[in-house]
């Protein structure tokens, strides 16, 4: 088995069936090994005893040779400047918008961009160059939505600004971060004002010792009964994998050579960072084999998915869904 990187931009080009539960994560079963190479993508494809074999070596190769001290302080101290070096680098060109979220996330639909939803208040965290928002927006027939993007990039937020699609009258773009000490919330909020808050493949970017900081700030901005949508990177995922030595900041904890970082997480420890202070309404793992045909290599991604839920009335109740 080859771990062969997959860009971001390019993962979701796969073919979906539309489904009514957003934690089924697809319908095409790979039940004959023979047949591997018949289609570009597999869906719940379980690990066998060599794989796990594989991955736990890799990880211990990882761990014999771990980022310098030095480097590490250079790249825990100032991570925003990576992130702008990317937009730089890469603009609005890297990431596909994200057609999938109306699949993966239909309440947003249901609750928010419906005709009839009323006043409602979507908040993005980690924005990007707007991949998320904009489609959004595109779907959007309630007249009262809010959309705000931010992202602790100044260059994100830019091109998000500066896009075609931006429109000010239902957009904003702010420059922040979500683990940010000061108290200082993004532009035009208020506490427990947002009845949303997206986490797409950004929570992985903060350091552990930054995810209570990040909790604390999006319980001040959501309202009781609003939701966190996340979809982040899981642990043994191809990504992961394929990390090389002097990559390794911390336990699970990468920095790439671009100079952002990324953390892969388990279901548990979800559970265990947003128990805290929110409902766990669904944590989901979605493993998919995608198959190279032309130079016969299988890689395999591994993503968590989740729907936490900010009690109406303030306590949080632990008796939660393992599904």
């Amino acid at each position: 088995m080859t771990f062969e990187e997959v860009p971001e931009r390019s993962k979701w080009d796969i073919p979906r069936t539309e489904r009514d539960d957003p934690f089924q994560f697809g319908q095409r079963f790979l039940e004959d090994e023979n047949a591997v190479w018949d289609h570009n993508a597999w869906d719940h494809v379980e690990w066998g005893e060599e794989q796990e074999i594989i991955a736990r070596e890799q990880l211990e190769k990882q761990k014999q040779s771990p980022v310098s001290n030095f480097d590490k302080k250079l790249y825990m101290s100032n991570p925003s400047r990576y992130w702008d070096l990317f937009y730089r680098n890469n603009k609005a060109n890297f990431f596909k918008d994200r057609k999938w979220l109306q699949l993966e996330f239909p309440s947003i639909y249901g609750k928010a961009t419906a005709p009839d939803s009323g006043p409602r208040t979507i908040l993005e965290v980690g924005c990007g160059a707007g991949n998320t928002l904009f489609p959004i927006l595109a779907a959007n027939k309630n007249p009262k939505l809010q959309l705000v993007g931010v992202d602790f990039s100044h260059r994100a937020v830019e091109i998000v600004s500066e896009a075609p699609e931006f429109d000010p009258a239902r957009i904003k773009a702010d420059v922040w971060d979500l683990a940010d000490t000061s108290g200082r919330l993004p532009a035009g909020l208020t506490e427990h004002s947002v009845d949303f808050v997206i986490l797409i493949f950004v929570f992985s970017a903060l350091a552990p010792e930054q995810w209570m900081t990040a909790i604390s700030n999006i319980d001040r901005l959501l309202k009781p009964g609003g939701e966190i949508l996340f979809r982040d990177y899981g642990r043994y995922d191809m990504a992961q994998l394929r990390f090389k030595s002097g990559r390794l900041l911390d336990e699970s904890f990468y920095v790439r050579g671009d100079g952002t970082r990324v953390y892969f997480f388990t279901e548990d420890e979800l559970r265990g960072i947003f128990g805290q202070k929110f409902q766990i309404d669904r944590v989901g793992t979605d493993r998919r084999l995608l198959v190279n045909r032309k130079r016969k290599l299988k890689m395999y991604r591994i993503w968590l998915q989740a729907r936490f839920i900010k009690d109406s009335d303030g306590d949080v109740d632990v008796s939660v869904s393992d599904e």
